[in-house]
């Protein structure tokens, strides 16, 4: 059993998935496409290949809260992901999830140029250590 995390971007998609124990993250990447088919179309192999059972997919909810736009689009993106793959989709608040990416990234001494590349790749490994703690501690 392993969990992927999803951070849905308009053109580029963080992706990490746990390693079997669902402890911590043991692989990442970014994919780039622009139309939700395309994002799910790149998923697909990486799901077979990692043998992921579950997705966790990146909600993001105003800062009070509230579904906005973006929020709208993720549950939108959720429901084509439970029919692509007929996993279970869990929607995980990502509120400041790049925002921490960046900090990390910028106190390890990456140029922005440099964390534009990765960020949803960190952003996604964010999401997914507090979704695997969340279910350690909840069971």
């Amino acid at each position: 059993m392993k969990i992927m995390a999803i951070d849905y971007g308009d053109a580029h998609t963080g992706v990490a998935v746990s390693d079997r124990t669902l402890t911590l993250c043991g692989f990442s990447t970014v994919v780039t496409a622009y139309r939700p088919e395309a994002v799910i179309e790149k998923l697909l192999p990486l799901i077979a290949e990692h043998e992921v059972t579950e997705l966790v997919l990146g909600h993001p909810l105003n800062m009070n809260g509230s579904r906005g736009p973006r929020a709208e689009k993720a549950e939108g993106f959720a429901e084509q992901l439970r029919a692509a793959t007929g996993l279970p989709v869990t929607l995980w608040d990502e509120r400041r999830s790049t925002v921490e990416a960046h900090n990390i990234m910028q106190f390890n001494g990456k140029r922005a140029k440099e964390r534009k590349k990765t960020v949803d790749a960190v952003a996604a490994s964010l999401m997914l250590e507090g979704y695997l703690t969340y279910k350690k501690r909840n069971g």
